[in-house]
């Protein structure tokens, strides 16, 4: 299935600073993707120049497009909610539901007000008398209202509470994704959505250092909870990365045959948190 985005060499320097450094991925329909990488990693302008808002180097095509060149035919596709309100506030729910229905040509009104009608926003409440979850409840109902064929979030949940994350990640799944579609996330948040994703991507520095499905991460990585006892053995083989639990240590393996572990303790595949943590602070950073 052809890729609904895909970069090749994607670079974009910030002066003498490398933001995004020669970079290759893909995204794919029927896909959920973490972009995830510490503060400054490259995330933010990866999405930048996925909507089209920043000039770059190399390759990347969306649906097939520059997104630089075709932005206005891109956004009929695609949607867009970032961590800051992006809402003017002085607007009434129902005027910003009418502009989006005259103004966006991929717009179902119908969908917008399903979805309100679940929440308890008002048709006559003005966007500044919103929480900061019901605004990010608001961004959502107008999504899915766009017939879109991919969703990016930038950090869509950050300050929210538990449980407007959970019910957000549990609307999105339920009421927007579908094998047609892909969504693109970046999160610090990593564990919230962890039960969500198909696909992860760790930039780091500019650079990705990991970018696979999911369900392969047990074939790269292993993760070994061994006594102190067992620990300098254990580091003979040379883990990536190490921390300590009381009296126990944590390892992670990269490209190991497992049964070399299995002696020194408990074999493990390594959960995305703790994953993202090795590769970006493990043995090998430099």
């Amino acid at each position: 299935m052809n890729a609904l985005i895909s970069a090749r060499g994607l670079t974009k320097n910030y002066g003498r600073f490398r933001a995004v450094d020669h970079i290759d991925f893909d995204i794919r329909p029927g896909r959920v993707v973490g972009l995830v990488g510490p503060n400054g990693a490259g995330k933010s302008t990866t999405l930048k120049a996925i909507l089209g808002l920043i000039k770059y180097r190399g390759s990347l095509e969306v649906f097939g497009r520059n997104p630089r060149v075709d932005r206005a035919d891109l956004m009929h596709d695609i949607s867009y909610i970032s961590d800051v309100a992006s809402l003017p506030d002085w607007i009434r729910v129902d005027q910003l539901l009418d502009l989006m229905e005259s103004t966006h040509p991929s717009y179902d009104l119908r969908k917008s007000l399903n979805f309100l009608a679940r929440t308890d926003i008002s048709k006559s409440h003005r966007v500044k008398q919103l929480s900061k979850g019901m605004k990010t409840q608001l961004h959502l109902a107008i999504v899915m209202g766009i017939h879109a064929r991919m969703l990016v979030l930038d950090e869509p949940t950050l300050g929210l509470d538990i449980i407007y994350r959970t019910e957000f990640y549990d609307q999105l799944m339920n009421e927007y994704f579908n094998e047609q579609r892909a969504i693109l996330i970046t999160t610090h948040q990593i564990e919230e959505v962890e039960q969500i994703l198909t696909d992860i991507i760790v930039i780091n520095k500019g650079k990705i250092v990991i970018n696979m499905p999911i369900e392969d991460i047990g074939k790269h990585y292993a993760q070994l909870k061994t006594t102190k006892d067992h620990a300098e053995q254990a580091r003979k083989l040379h883990p990536v990365f190490e921390k300590d639990m009381l009296d126990e240590a944590v390892m992670i393996f990269e490209n190991i045959d497992t049964e070399r572990l299995i002696e020194f303790g408990e074999v493990s595949t390594p959960h995305l948190a703790d994953l993202f943590v090795a590769a970006v602070k493990g043995t090998h950073d430099d």
